[in-house]
């Protein structure tokens, strides 16, 4: 059987559930709690983090952007990845923007300080973190109602992983409440066409012990 080694607010392991689900690729999901530095899993991954995928073959897999670029060339069926050269260039582009990037300058000042912090041991919050994280949100979601009014997907016609790659982040905070769609009308539309996928469905029954999603968060018309 497949396995997806994961944490269910990963933002990392969301894109990979999500490049599986549209693929129609069948998985089984195991919550890894990094933390805890199981010796077991530290045998499939000595970085200790996730998504690790352990393909029905036996090959095991590390990193999301390596998975997906596994899973489109294993599993051609509903590229992510582009067709044409110039596709894939814009596609990559835009993956290395949200995972680097947005995560840089917004998730990992919200969700790692607010969630993760506490539980690897590392200290309390860091207010002035989140402080920036809401302000580098708008001009975020302000990019991608622009990629959304000008291009039928993020990254051109049709969906590929860069749509993963930004929703994954974005329903994450989500989660915890912490984007305000009222900033941009565009990149709402967007996610909300995005979230209505049926591949999205077991994203929105997340549930995290201790941590109550608002009531938008599953609501497919927000």
């Amino acid at each position: 059987m497949r396995i997806l080694h994961h944490l269910p607010l990963s933002p990392y392991s969301r894109k990979i559930r999500l490049a599986l689900a549209e693929k129609r690729i069948p998985f089984e999901l195991r919550v890894e709690k990094v933390w805890d530095r199981r010796e077991e899993f530290l045998g499939l991954n000595p970085a200790c983090t996730v998504p690790v995928l352990q393909d029905a073959n036996g090959l095991v897999l590390v990193d999301s952007y390596a998975i997906a670029e596994y899973l489109d060339e294993a599993y051609p069926d509903m590229p992510l990845l582009g067709r044409t050269f110039a596709e894939r260039a814009e596609i990559r582009r835009l993956v290395a923007w949200f995972d680097h990037k947005f995560y840089a300058e917004v998730t990992r000042n919200l969700l790692y300080e607010k969630q993760m912090k506490r539980l690897l041991g590392r200290g309390n919050p860091d207010a002035g973190a989140i402080r920036a994280g809401y302000a580098n949100l708008k001009p975020h979601l302000d990019y991608i109602g622009w990629l959304a009014e000008t291009r039928a997907w993020l990254a051109g016609p049709a969906l590929s992983l860069a749509d993963l790659a930004a929703a994954a982040q974005l329903s994450s905070l989500d989660y915890i409440g912490d984007v305000d769609w009222s900033l941009n009308e565009a990149a709402k539309d967007w996610y909300a066409r995005i979230k209505s996928r049926p591949a999205f469905r077991p994203l929105l029954a997340d549930r995290v012990s201790g941590t109550t999603p608002p009531a938008h968060y599953a609501d497919l018309d927000f």
